[in-house]
């Protein structure tokens, strides 16, 4: 009889969560819905005055002002609230794992509108990275309304994760896996079906503003036949190299701004305001976050020199738009020049007499997923997303294979999860900052069997006060990110406060002390 009731009381507790996902969702589905219409709104207005400034040349005069007072305002903004600068979902991995805590409706007004602003104006930003962090704030909202804490609060903020990205592409698979794979790294039920129910309450809402037809539906002839599949193969070592490198670009992109623009670090939004203005007036159809770019390869491929000079022009300045710091996200860009790479690829085999020429919009199609899954490292959001995105269930067994050799590609180089990375450079300015004057170095080593021996950094509960800023493995030196396996023989190099230099060490050797012994 006792089992019963608890029984009872757990499925209680499961529906509850789920029903709580589902309000979170809902309420989710409006606001993303709203943000993309405003931003295709302001994109529409943009595209209308860059192709109104060759006919009359004074008007470029009123775009540099615009976009000049738009960046200001956008700076002004992100001062008072840093947390609303960039994709917003290192944030919310930070405040899901505790590192971060933030103000829910500050950062629910400040994202939206400055990422109207910013995206809107056609940068080569994306909407999802917003979205979340506004279907997390609309989470963390609800929580503080039903005086939700702990776990309760931690799983309504990652639901509203998840119906950010479901609402943003009308993906709820996709959402739900980010948030489990990427974002809160737990697959928890209690987070697993209040992100999905979530998920489904916002694709429910925004279908009905934007319709059943999926975001990138992309039409093709032929699935992708198996004794081809040695062209998957290769591709996807040629993404993970671009994908690595593009890791690489992004993550020095902020050093280069402080380096060569002397302005503040909120307003240097003000770069590629102005320099998207001659991209606009040129190619004004190449705006925004490259979801036009997709879809109008679906309909015709370009040639080989197109496709190269678009692939450098998106990825130079999408850096230079995700590297001001600009509220703005990646993953649209990411699939865009997947895409493009794609092309390319499967272009330049054609041209070659290795690929018949039909196939090259499966390639495109296939290497979205490929780029993204490398510089993600979120291979299962990479192939259900684009599964969802483009309408087609054809594509799985070729998404798989070059979502897993990307990947691979990009482990062996030493690539992290890009969110991963930008979460990590947060958390060391941080703690930097707290540990600025005042702090000591500890060496110590790791011994088999130990608590650490084959951990991953991000599973350690490091002490406070402390910070692993370096692994010394033989006679290299490993610069630690979350992914990083700490294996015996290890020496780890801390960074400890000087006042609670005993207490810090005695916990990390008591937990780097074999458990043989």
């Amino acid at each position: 009889m006792r089992r019963n009731k608890e029984k009872s009381a757990f499925d209680a507790t499961r529906l509850l969560f789920i029903l709580k996902g589902l309000v979170v969702g809902i309420l989710t589905g409006f606001v993303v819905s709203l943000f993309r219409i405003l931003i295709e709104f302001s994109l529409h207005l943009w595209t209308k005055l860059y192709q109104f400034i060759p006919d009359h040349p004074w008007t470029v005069f009123v775009a540099i002002f615009i976009s000049s007072l738009l960046a200001l305002l956008i700076g002004i903004i992100a001062r008072s609230q840093p947390n609303i600068m960039g994709s917003g979902i290192p944030q919310v991995e930070g405040q899901l794992a505790g590192d971060l805590e933030m103000n829910w409706w500050q950062i629910l007004w400040r994202k939206f509108i400055t990422g109207v602003l910013g995206i809107g104006a056609g940068l080569f930003l994306g909407r999802e990275g917003p979205s979340i962090q506004l279907g997390a704030a609309v989470g963390q909202g609800i929580a503080q309304g039903l005086k939700s804490t702990g776990i309760s609060r931690r799983v309504l903020i990652a639901s509203g994760s998840a119906a950010g990205l479901s609402a943003a592409f009308n993906a709820p698979i996709a959402g739900t896996l980010f948030v489990l794979e990427e974002v809160y790294h737990n697959f928890s039920p209690f987070v697993w079906m209040a992100s999905l129910a979530g998920a489904i309450g916002s694709d429910f809402v925004s279908s009905n503003f934007f319709g059943l037809v999926p975001v990138l539906h992309i039409s093709y002839s032929r699935s992708f036949p198996l004794y081809l599949y040695w062209h998957l193969i290769l591709l996807g070592v040629v993404l993970g190299l671009f994908g690595f490198l593009y890791q690489k670009v992004l993550l020095k992109m902020p050093q280069w701004y402080e380096r060569f623009i002397k302005l503040h670090r909120y307003f240097h939004g003000l770069v590629p305001f102005l320099l998207v203005i001659p991209i606009g007036i040129m190619w004004p159809h190449t705006l925004g976050g490259g979801n036009t770019i997709i879809l109008g390869m679906g309909n015709v491929t370009p040639g080989l020199t197109i496709l190269l000079g678009l692939f450098v022009l998106r990825f130079i300045f999408s850096m230079i738009s995700y590297g001001s710091g600009l509220p703005g996200g990646i993953f649209l860009p990411i699939l865009s020049l997947g895409a493009i790479l794609g092309a390319i690829y499967g272009t330049v085999m054609s041209d070659l007499g290795l690929l018949p020429n039909i196939y090259i919009m499966n390639l495109i199609i296939i290497s979205m997923a490929g780029y993204f899954a490398g510089i993600g490292k979120a291979p299962f959001t990479a192939i259900i997303l684009i599964t969802e995105m483009v309408g087609s269930l054809e594509h799985l067994m070729p998404l798989a294979l070059v979502s897993l050799i990307a990947y691979l590609v990009v482990d062996l180089l030493g690539g992290a999860p890009i969110y991963a990375s930008l979460l990590a450079r947060l958390n060391l300015g941080k703690k930097l900052n707290e540990l600025s004057g005042r702090n000591d170095h500890l060496e110590i080593p790791v011994f088999l069997g130990s608590d650490l021996d084959e951990q991953q950094v991000r599973d350690v509960n490091w002490p406070n006060h402390s910070l692993l800023i370096s692994i010394h493995r033989g006679e290299h030196e490993i610069i630690p990110h979350g992914d990083t396996m700490i294996r015996s023989g290890d020496t780890l190099i801390l960074l400890i406060d000087h006042n609670e230099m005993s207490v810090v060490r005695k916990i990390i050797l008591k937990m780097s002390r074999s458990q043989m012994t």
